[in-house]
């Protein structure tokens, strides 16, 4: 592979990656954009760390620091590997994902699960309307059945027995973090939360950027905007003094059933 990817987009939720092409798109009009996807049966148990440890064996083959980038439990998945290895992040960028960052849109699922008298269908019906706002009834038929296999096909730490929280995890990489002024999963005052976190020393190295509608998946529905945000900050950070490695073993496609990575 001769043209190495700037940008590493994280794909923990196979059946929303949709939502992720066009801002994708919008970033490979100037970058090389590279999608690291995790998969599981509905009959393996869902850990980060296995995640976590299949995302370091391919990045261990990369020569130089990437830009990382994540939404939802994604992002989480980037922010805790970024905690772990931050010799190899250019810079971790987070989309809706609070400063309590396990509180993704399963996890208000489950909320709502134990809390409400109501079904399955009934809940996740409304999380359409919170995630997406108004839309027609056959495309909230369409959107609950994709939360239906979310629910039962992704990576997530939460379950109707138990939901995970985890306390703010300060960066340590150049950080951006986006979120939407009408997201009730990862509300305003939970995405500039971060602020208080940000290093003094690097303050210039991170950024809060908070687009003006989208809700949950504001990059689906303002990609453009989201992506010269992402340019802006990307083209703010001090140039890397050296690579990682002299040598390099990068394959587009890993033998694991676990994980793939395929460039735009």
């Amino acid at each position: 592979m001769s043209n190495l990817p700037d940008v590493l987009c994280l794909s923990a939720n196979p059946k929303l990656k949709g939502f992720d092409r066009p801002l994708l798109q919008a970033l490979s009009q100037k970058f090389t954009i590279a999608q690291w996807e995790y998969c599981q049966t509905q009959d393996e148990p869902s850990s980060l760390a296995v995640a976590l440890e299949l995302l370091h064996d391919y990045l261990q083959q990369l020569v130089s620091p990437i830009h990382l980038v994540g939404h939802g439990i994604s992002g989480l998945l980037g922010l805790l590997y970024a905690q772990h290895h931050p010799e190899r992040v250019r810079s971790l960028t987070l989309l809706s994902v609070g400063i309590y960052p396990a509180q993704d849109w399963q996890y208000h699922y489950y909320t709502h699960r134990q809390s409400l008298p109501c079904s399955r269908q009934v809940i996740l019906t409304q999380m359409v309307h919170d995630l997406f706002g108004f839309q027609s009834k056959a495309m909230i038929q369409k959107l609950v059945k994709l939360l239906e296999q979310d629910l039962d096909h992704s990576l997530s730490p939460h379950s109707l027995f138990r939901r995970m929280d985890l306390l703010p995890i300060r960066p340590t990489v150049p950080l951006l973090t986006c979120g939407s002024v009408d997201d009730i999963v990862v509300n305003p005052h939970h995405l500039r939360s971060w602020q208080q976190y940000f290093h003094e020393d690097k303050a210039t190295l991170n950024w809060l950027w908070v687009c003006s509608g989208g809700r949950y998946f504001f990059h689906y529905f303002y990609p453009q905007q989201t992506a010269l945000a992402m340019f802006d900050f990307w083209a703010s950070l001090p140039p890397i003094k050296q690579p990682l490695s002299e040598e390099l073993n990068v394959s587009v496609f890993s033998g694991d059933s676990k994980q793939c990575s395929s460039y735009l």
